[in-house]
């Protein structure tokens, strides 16, 4: 269900509103025909929390163009509070095309330079969003460009020093990047500051070289992370936190697009810890199997439709999964 128009708003997301071009087929020579999808990490992560029945906002930037008016649309359908979002008349909103393999893996190309997105300032963000929210959510794309980088840590100290839960999606893009190095930096400022990180086994990898427990180990031990939730892909996924840890799986599906999988992950799994009103730290094995289990049935069932937002599935279906 989505939220009503005046509900509180419980989660309030930084950073990214773009078009994800998917291919939907290919010519004799190789060219894709393509087909235009709301994206960006963080709106498809609000999206799942709006399915799910809590009040969401995004804080972010579009282009004054054709894009960013359906976008806005979009989020409002959606029931994703849309009056921190600005809409710019010198820059374009940001658009990014995907290509597929054969298993419906992703490679990505940006159009972003600059993007709406990398353009927000501190000062055109609407604070007052974080003030009614329960938790701050942002992500790394917005950490990637000046000024959007320096609004970005701002708002999370904003956050931070109002107590507000905070949630981050390292969600590696290396073609946003020019420099690999500063990007783990980011990454790595972006952990520091968050109380539950969902993180895939890819980006486990590139930022410490070591299995997704050990990972999870080190964002507990190393980064005062308080609930670590680690995806790895078709094997389901990996959560702990300082009372237990425990594996979850997928239900068999047949994908054919993965885009936004991963967002909808952590948003289907704080929908499941704020239904739970318990602090990420406290939970217990059982309830974490729960929480992953509900978010990896949901992500999974996501993959058997095109796009991110448009393929969330309803709560019921995703109860009817797992049993």
């Amino acid at each position: 269900m989505n939220p009503k128009k005046n509900q509180p708003v419980h989660v309030v997301a930084l950073g990214e509103l773009l078009i994800d071009f998917a291919t939907v087929s290919t010519d004799a020579d190789g060219y894709p025909t393509m087909a235009a999808h709301p994206g960006g990490a963080p709106a498809n992560f609000l999206a799942a929390l709006s399915k799910y029945g809590f009040g969401t906002a995004l804080l972010g930037k579009v282009g004054a163009d054709t894009f960013g008016k359906l976008l806005l649309q979009t989020m409002e359908k959606a029931g994703i509070e849309t009056r921190g979002l600005v809409q710019a008349e010198d820059v374009f909103t940001t658009l990014a095309f995907v290509t597929f393999d054969d298993t419906g893996d992703r490679e990505f190309a940006f159009s972003r330079k600059p993007g709406a997105d990398t353009c927000i300032t501190y000062e055109e963000l609407d604070l007052r969003l974080i003030d009614e929210a329960q938790v701050f959510h942002f992500g790394t794309l917005s950490l990637t460009d000046a000024p959007a980088r320096e609004a970005t840590r701002q708002a999370v100290a904003y956050a931070k020093a109002k107590g507000k839960l905070i949630t981050y999606d390292p969600n590696l893009r290396k073609p946003l990047w020019n420099d690999m190095e500063n990007c783990k930096k980011q990454l790595l400022w972006g952990l520091a500051q968050a109380d539950v990180v969902k993180i895939s086994d890819e980006e486990v990898e590139f930022l410490f070289g070591c299995a997704p427990e050990m990972g999870a180990d080190k964002l507990l031990a190393e980064y005062g992370v308080s609930l670590a939730m680690v995806t790895l892909g078709p094997r389901g996924a990996y959560l702990k936190n300082s009372k237990g840890s425990t594996y979850v799986t997928c239900p068999k599906v047949t994908p054919i697009d993965t885009t936004g999988a991963g967002d909808i992950f952590g948003g289907s799994a704080l929908s499941r810890l704020l239904k739970l009103g318990i602090h990420p730290a406290e939970l217990t094995p059982e309830q974490l199997y729960a929480i992953g289990s509900f978010a990896s049935a949901a992500a999974s069932l996501s993959t058997e439709k095109s796009g991110g937002i448009p393929s969330i599935p309803d709560e019921e279906t995703v109860l009817s999964f797992i049993g």
